[in-house]
């Protein structure tokens, strides 16, 4: 009830900013649509005047248009016409965030690092048919070599990863009320594509991200903000597509509708965390799309002492894609308090999973792992005394490539205890090495549901398909195995409370609990 409750509130949420009866071309500004002049000032003074008159529209008609950081101010409508295109400046000063890292002369922490920016505004929007072009991977390049030039301090490059980190996001918005972002391709970042930070009354619609120029290259993140909705978009990101993260202690996501988007992903589609301080509450993801992605299509993580409780996915198709479902409790804060992670219903989910790279035709592809493995399973793991909790999965079916291999990796079920907790470390389905299950794997966990799942191995694989390790309360209904193999499937140690309707023979029990 709760559950149903929720997705009839969240779905019913809508903002939309006010309609803007002024206009304000940018060409009359002086703006120049040639793709060569810099129109940074010309911009920013039509913003400037639309807000200072209470409002209006700021017209971007077609042609290039160059610009640096733009700062998004209330009540303006940013909006791009058909065939008009916002191209990021090539030079990395005239980002000011970037500008006074470089330069050495201010405070960084006084900018919002971007080419769209806003802080603390109301009643903002960027509409229209045209294109944010950050044009990142160039922007990227200039300033990984001003770093080999001496220019750019070390503090601001990732040494081990070799990649600058001083890099501006196309779209960052902090602290605002009642934003619309409707309509534009959003393209080629140096960074996460948009963020949006502590934000109210949120909606995203039918926007189309193309963004594999550079690492990092997160489709939307979605930052401790409420009243958020996320609906009818195309997102293709060289890093996680749909993120919700929580950074700030006292803030939640709170309130989030996301519905009917495709994805495609160089890490996952749609994933809660890796940054779960404050944590995630009320979500609704529903009829997603996923292909050609590296990692997970849904993952759902809280490792940084939040709380993530009240969650529903209903509907995802994934084709092509490196995991189906990873759920994860974990302890990265040491030194505080364990999160959790409770109430989550997950329906309808069909994956298939390869057997080679997802994404072996893109530029950016995963990071290869630094060990051998076989083919990783769907992960649901807490860790000792703190278990995942209250967790139903249901009407799944998930197709793994099998062709698992003993002489390539082994964990042999005589040595389930060898499965590392690594409580502090960082959160993916790979995280654990090398795993004793080919479809499911379940590590503490209390109140799991699991009914009308079928996993399928396409050719033989040596493990058994279900794992379960310090379960309590396991209730398994209609979970069918399709493997050209008659050994046991469902491995249970140290389980109680469970309700099975699997067929015996292939149920081991290793040791009740």
């Amino acid at each position: 009830m709760r559950i149903i409750l929720l997705l009839i509130s969240v779905a019913l949420f809508a903002f939309a900013p006010p309609e803007k009866n002024k206009t304000y071309n940018i060409v009359d500004f002086g703006a120049a649509g040639n793709g060569v002049k810099l129109s940074t000032e010309n911009i920013q003074a039509a913003i400037d005047k639309a807000s200072q008159d209470g409002g209006g529209q700021v017209i971007v008609p077609a042609g290039k248009f160059v610009t640096g950081t733009l700062i998004l101010k209330s009540g303006v409508d940013l909006h791009l016409l058909a065939n008009a295109f916002l191209l990021g400046s090539t030079n990395p000063y005239d980002y000011p965030y970037t500008k006074s890292i470089l330069e050495k002369t201010k405070d960084e922490n006084n900018y919002i690092r971007g080419l769209i920016v806003a802080a603390g505004q109301n009643n903002i929007s960027i509409t229209g048919k045209g294109t944010i072009d950050g044009r990142g991977r160039t922007v990227a390049l200039t300033l990984d070599s001003l770093f080999y030039a001496g220019v750019l301090d070390s503090s601001h490059y990732n040494l081990r990863r070799k990649r600058p980190e001083a890099r501006p996001n196309v779209l960052r918005i902090l602290d605002c009320n009642n934003i619309k972002i409707t309509g534009v391709t959003i393209k080629n970042a140096t960074d996460w594509v948009q963020d949006y930070i502590r934000c109210k009354n949120l909606i995203i619609d039918s926007i189309r991200v193309e963004s594999d120029a550079y690492w990092n290259n997160d489709g939307i993140d979605v930052v401790d903000c409420s009243n958020v909705r996320i609906t009818n978009s195309y997102v293709n990101s060289a890093d996680d597509g749909i993120c919700l993260k929580s950074e700030n202690k006292g803030y939640f996501n709170d309130s989030i509708y996301i519905d009917n988007c495709t994805v495609r992903s160089s890490a996952s589609a749609v994933k809660f965390g890796t940054a779960s301080v404050g944590g995630f509450k009320n979500v609704i993801v529903k009829n997603i799309r996923v292909f050609d992605t590296f990692r997970s299509a849904i993952a759902i993580e809280s490792v940084d002492g939040g709380v993530l409780e009240n969650v529903l996915v209903d509907g995802i198709n994934a084709v092509n894609t490196g995991n189906a479902i990873f759920i994860r409790l974990g302890h990265r804060n040491r030194d505080e308090n364990v999160g959790t992670l409770k109430n989550v219903f997950i329906r309808n989910i069909k994956v298939e999973v390869p057997f080679g790279r997802p994404d072996d035709k893109y530029d950016l592809q995963g990071p290869d792992l630094p060990f051998f493995h076989n083919i990783f399973p769907s992960s649901i793991v807490g860790i000792p005394g703190h278990p995942v909790q209250k967790v139903t999965i249901e009407n799944v079916e998930i197709s793994y490539p099998g062709r698992g291999n003993d002489g390539l990796a082994i964990l042999p079920l005589y040595r389930l205890k060898d499965v590392p907790e690594v409580e502090v470390g960082y959160p993916e389905f790979s995280m654990f090495g090398e795993l004793p299950a080919w479809g499911f794997y379940v590590r503490h966990a209390e109140g799991l549901t699991l009914k009308n799942i079928k996993v399928v191995a396409r050719d033989k694989d040596y493990r058994p398909a279900y794992v379960f390790d310090d379960v309590k309360g396991l209730t398994l209904t209609n979970c069918a195995v399709k493997e050209d193999d008659n050994g046991k499937q469902f491995i249970l140690n140290n389980v109680s409370g469970e309700k099975l309707d699997a067929d015996k023979d292939l149920v081991q029990i290793i040791a009740p609990k």
